[in-house]
């Protein structure tokens, strides 16, 4: 087992080489399998991933993950070790909606990473978060060598470091998110969360016209076999996820939705809509970004070519949030207004609805 770093973007990765002669007697056996239970807190997803990188080498060449490995052969394995984090506090304007001594209630612009990772060490809401409540010098957090990635929750349990992020948003998903002022109340709304107590509806822009008034989706999503740095729906190593929702508006070849998760698996409403031929307006992961419907007419064409050129993100917004007071044990409900690109999209189609119909 040797170490060297690689460069991988802004951020310094040390990488751990692990090499394996494989004795005789072994019996074939898939090489992520095999490196997954060889590698000591290797799980198979950082596995998997070196495998997609390249870094898996079997007999010198390039291995996929259903080789199979056999008596003689030389695995070699590059396993990324995740660097320290700093928490930079940052003069970054949040909009506040609500705040006490323990909870802080804020609608996360679009564009805006949640908290610190690789590649995205500054200009997160964590970072803000963190100037906000009075902290100036920067914080160093070691990241466990179990870990795949970086997981905010080391942060909130193992050095009782505030702010804690108690769900999160995507980057370019605008809207409501609670915020614990002090980790000893994480534990009590995130539960809250885990036990589907709280209110969250989301409001999105979805390409083509919902015949029902309402309905729900079912499928279970994991990594999308194909290209992992997404989702999909799987029929085998996924996570149960169900959606309802409900059609607010229609206009034509795009239909406004309220949306209400019912489980919050990653990228969940943008998996499940993009699934049922229905992706998310403006969503360039799961072919929301360019014309799904309408292009055959030139005068809708041009129309919703306009609405894409007012946006460079999805058209999915976190509206509503309620839960119980972790403290006061109160109800409190928050509801957010729709972002400026929303809004213009919004109009657009709401001037030219009898041209879309």
């Amino acid at each position: 087992m040797s170490n060297e770093a690689i460069k991988e973007g802004e951020d310094e990765l040390e990488v751990t080489e692990y090499v394996f002669e494989i004795p005789p007697g072994q019996k074939p056996e898939r090489i992520d399998v095999y490196l997954t239970n060889s590698i000591k807190f290797a799980t198979r997803n950082k596995v998997q991933k070196a495998i997609d990188d390249g870094r898996v080498l079997i007999n010198g060449k390039i291995a996929k993950a259903s080789r199979k490995v056999q008596p003689k052969d030389k695995v070699v394995c590059k396993i990324l070790k995740p660097p320290s984090l700093k928490l930079i506090p940052e003069n970054i304007p949040i909009d506040i909606l609500w705040e006490d001594d323990y909870v802080l209630v804020v609608n996360k612009p679009p564009h805006m990473v949640t908290h610190p990772g690789f590649g995205n060490r500054t200009g997160t809401l964590v970072n803000a978060v963190l100037y906000h409540l009075g902290k100036r010098d920067s914080i160093e957090v070691e990241l466990d060598e179990e870990y795949e990635e970086f997981d905010e929750s080391q942060i909130f349990y193992s050095q009782d470091i505030r702010p804690g992020i108690v769900h999160r948003l995507d980057k370019d998903t605008s809207g409501v998110m609670v915020i614990v002022k002090d980790s000893k109340y994480h534990q009590p709304l995130a539960l809250q969360f885990e036990e589907r107590s709280v209110e969250r509806f989301y409001y999105a822009l979805v390409w083509g016209n919902i015949e029902e008034d309402e309905g729900t989706y079912e499928g279970d999503i994991g990594r999308n076999p194909r290209n992992r740095q997404i989702f999909a729906v799987v029929k085998k190593d996924g996570k149960y996820a169900i959606t309802d929702y409900q059609v607010i508006d229609r206009f034509g070849v795009i239909t406004l939705v309220k949306v209400k998760l019912r489980t919050g698996r990653t990228h969940q409403i943008r998996v499940h809509f993009s699934h049922n031929k229905h992706p998310v307006v403006g969503d360039t992961d799961y072919g929301g970004d360019k014309l799904a419907y309408g292009a055959g007419v030139a005068e809708k064409k041009k129309i919703l070519i306009q609405c894409l050129s007012k946006i460079n993100r999805q058209m999915l917004h976190a509206k509503v949030l309620a839960f119980n007071h972790p403290v006061t044990k109160e109800r409190l409900y928050f509801e957010s207004d729709l972002p400026d690109d929303f809004k213009e999209v919004l109009s657009i189609l709401e001037n030219n609805k009898d041209k879309l119909l």
